[in-house]
Formats: structure tokens, C-alpha cells, sequence
């Protein structure tokens, strides 16, 4: 088997539109249309998150006890991918191909449904079970809803779980225990998360303006995202991947970003680049204080202030457990000139207030283009609470 693994197809849907294409027009465009108000998720307080819009049809009658709001936004981006899926079924069989998905609040948002109902009438729904909610029942759901028998299992490490998938799945690969996998994430708005982060004072009081001097925190999302690893050619290259657990706090990040740096060193290690060879950074990014400061000074340290990079979440809201996922479709579409003609780069959208505390950064503005004879690697941050951090990089194949 070659050692190579590339990513052959994508399929996702975010608060910018359903499937690649729309996707790539939204995030190339700037689109800011994914933001909608909410008044039923914080008590007393109108929030606004970033919102998938598109109706998302309930599950067959086999699968019913998995069906949430997230394994059905899950279900949608897997769809766009099914064809590649059942080809790869042809070519390797059901048990030998992998599924490593990761959520941070699976289907809660139902199971506070099904709670409220049970407040109110004394009984729980009649359509709520258990395993809606459960973090495994992704990846279980999305094995059974594809036929596929491999091992299969959800990953948990809150903002960084569905970018974690990537690491997981080749590992299993070059154990032997799989020849391809299904990788990918999704989570889904939830009154859980928004109160847990407003205790945090975490959320921003309007739009998250991230790298901003008047940066306030973060604004919520949801999305899914679903990718086909495995050792056959394709457009898009798995390069390498860099792991750290830095556990300097329960929520808040090591202040000198060093398990940042760490993990982008080990990922260009293990990808055999050097800092100046990424042609672009997609940034975590949350426009919380800590989490800005301290990756600005990850990413000024070793790529110094030319790197372009951007923070997408000022389109899409944090999707959390699936924000890096999505975040790395952003680099497979933007590295793929099928849904990238004009090889632009992700704009960082932001109020241009210099946070003079903080190293300046090449944020790209709208418009910006690469040159796709020099750039053929691109890389992803996704920085999870309890110091869980991964950098992900991706090439052109």
C-alpha cells in the first residue's frame, strides 16, 4: 500500500450554503448571510450564531433512534460523498474502511427538547431515545447509515475533535486495520453550549472581530463536514499532521502559545516542509482575548509576519467540534483550482483595528490571490479546550 494518503472527495454544509460549490462561492465572497439571530437559546438575551439554514430531512425509519439534528446535518455532508464512498466499497470492502468523526455536543439539542417536553406533559416523546444524544452516536450512526462494518468511533476533543479525525483515521490505516477512511465532524446549536460559554463570558455581544483590538469573543456556529481518506490519487494531499496536548488549563490557553507552536512544528516535520514552503494559514481564531494572543504569537514566531492567513469564523460562527473539520474542506477548497478558479485566498473579515499588544499578522483581505505554481501546501489550526491541539496541512496532489 503506498504510504501516500490523499483526500479524495468533500462534502459539507456550514452556515455559508450546502455542498462545495455553494460553499466556495460564500467563503471566497466574504459572505457574512450565514448569521442569524436567535432569542431561544440564552435566557433574556438575543445572541447571534452562525445558522445552517437549509431544511435537513429526517432519517429512514431503520435509523430513527439516531435521529438528531445533528447526525441529519451529518447525514447531508455525507451524501455529497456517497458515490466516492461506494466506489471505495467496491474497491476495499465494507469492514475495510474506517469511520473517525468528531462532535462536541453530538445530538444534546434534541435531548433539551425531549427534557422540556418531559417537564411539561410528564412523559418523554415518543420519538426521543438515548443514543440521540450520546458523543459515539455519530460515528455508529454514520456506519450504519452507509453499510460500512470497519472500525468506527467518534473523537471528543472539543474545538479540535473533527480535525483530530485526520490524525485517528491514518493511524488506523497504517496499522492495517483499515485501507481507507470516512473522516469528518459535525455539531449542532444547543441552549448547552451557548449558556456554558456566556458563563465563560466567552461570547461576544455582537459579531466575533477576530485579531481585533476590540476583540469581545467568540460567536457560535454549526456545520458538518465529510472527507474520503485514502491511498489513491486525488486532488488533495494529506501532508502531515501535528498533535499536542500542552493541559494548561481547563479552558484557557497556554498564554505563550507554545502547544500551538508545537503542533505546527510537528506537522511540518511530519509533513517534510519547511515554515516558508505554507502558502497560507487558516487561523483558529476564535476573537476570544487569550486565544488570539496567544496564537498570533505561535504563528508570528515561525512563519513571522508574511504568511497570508485569515480567520473564516467571521463567516461561520465557531462550529466547534466541527470547526475543524470544515475548516480543513476551506483548505481543500481553496487548494483545489475545480472549485477555486481564481485562486483566491479566504478573507479575514474584521473592523482593521490593529491590536498594538498583539504581532502583526498578514491577514488577507478580500480579493487576495495566491499563485498556484509557488503555494502547494496549506495549513489548519484547531485548538481545543484542556490545551487539545492539532495542525493540519494540506497540498495540492
Amino acid at each position: 500500500m503506498s504510504a501516500d494518503l490523499f483526500v479524495t472527495d468533500c462534502g459539507l454544509v456550514t452556515p455559508l450554503g450546502r455542498g462545495k460549490a455553494a460553499v466556495a462561492r460564500a467563503l471566497f465572497a466574504g459572505s457574512e448571510a450565514g448569521f442569524a439571530v436567535r432569542g431561544d437559546l440564552l435566557p433574556g438575551r438575543a445572541v447571534e450564531v452562525g445558522a445552517v439554514r437549509e431544511p435537513l430531512a429526517a432519517l429512514p425509519d431503520e435509523l430513527s433512534a439516531y435521529d438528531s439534528r445533528n447526525n441529519r446535518l451529518m447525514r447531508a455532508a455525507l451524501a455529497e460523498i456517497a458515490p466516492a464512498i461506494e466506489e471505495a466499497t467496491a474497491r476495499y470492502g465494507r469492514d475495510r474502511i474506517a469511520v473517525v468523526l468528531g462532535t462536541s455536543t453530538s445530538g444534546i439539542g434534541d435531548g433539551e427538547e425531549a427534557f422540556f417536553a418531559y417537564r411539561r406533559d410528564g412523559r418523554w416523546p415518543q420519538r426521543f431515545d438515548y443514543r440521540m444524544q450520546e458523543t459515539g452516536s455519530l460515528a455508529d450512526f454514520a456506519a450504519r447509515s452507509l453499510g460500512l462494518t470497519g472500525p468506527a468511533y467518534t473523537v471528543a476533543t472539543a474545538c479540535s475533535s473533527s480535525a483530530k479525525v485526520f490524525a485517528s483515521a491514518r493511524r488506523l490505516i497504517r496499522a492495517g486495520l483499515a485501507d481507507a477512511a470516512v473522516v469528518g465532524g459535525a455539531d449542532t446549536l444547543c441552549r448547552m453550549t451557548l449558556n456554558g460559554f456566556g458563563s465563560l463570558e466567552a461570547l461576544s455581544k455582537s459579531r466575533c472581530n477576530p485579531f481585533s483590538l476590540n476583540r469581545d469573543g467568540i460567536t457560535i456556529g454549526e456545520g458538518a463536514a465529510a472527507f474520503l481518506l485514502q491511498p489513491i490519487p486525488g486532488p488533495i494531499r494529506f501532508l502531515g499532521v501535528g498533535e499536542t496536548s500542552d493541559a494548561h488549563h481547563a479552558t484557557a490557553p497556554d498564554p505563550e502559545g507554545e502547544g500551538a507552536a508545537m503542533a505546527i512544528r510537528l506537522a511540518l516535520e511530519d509533513a517534510g516542509l519547511a515554515a516558508s514552503e505554507i502558502g497560507y494559514v487558516n487561523l483558529h481564531g476564535t476573537a476570544t482575548p487569550l486565544n488570539d494572543a496567544m496564537e498570533a504569537k505561535a504563528i508570528a514566531g515561525l512563519f513571522g509576519g508574511s504568511v497570508p492567513c485569515s480567520s473564516t469564523k467571521a463567516m461561520t460562527g465557531h462550529m466547534l467540534g466541527a470547526a475543524g473539520g470544515c475548516e480543513a474542506a476551506f483548505l481543500w477548497l481553496t487548494l483545489n483550482p475545480d472549485t477555486n478558479p481564481e485562486s483566491l485566498l479566504p478573507p479575514h473579515l474584521w473592523d482593521g483595528a490593529q491590536d498594538p499588544a498583539l504581532p502583526a499578522l498578514n491577514l488577507s483581505a478580500m480579493g487576495t490571490r495566491f499563485s498556484r505554481a509557488g503555494v502547494t501546501a496549506m495549513l489548519s489550526n484547531s485548538f481545543g479546550f484542556g490545551g487539545s491541539n492539532l495542525a493540519l496541512i494540506l497540498g495540492r496532489a
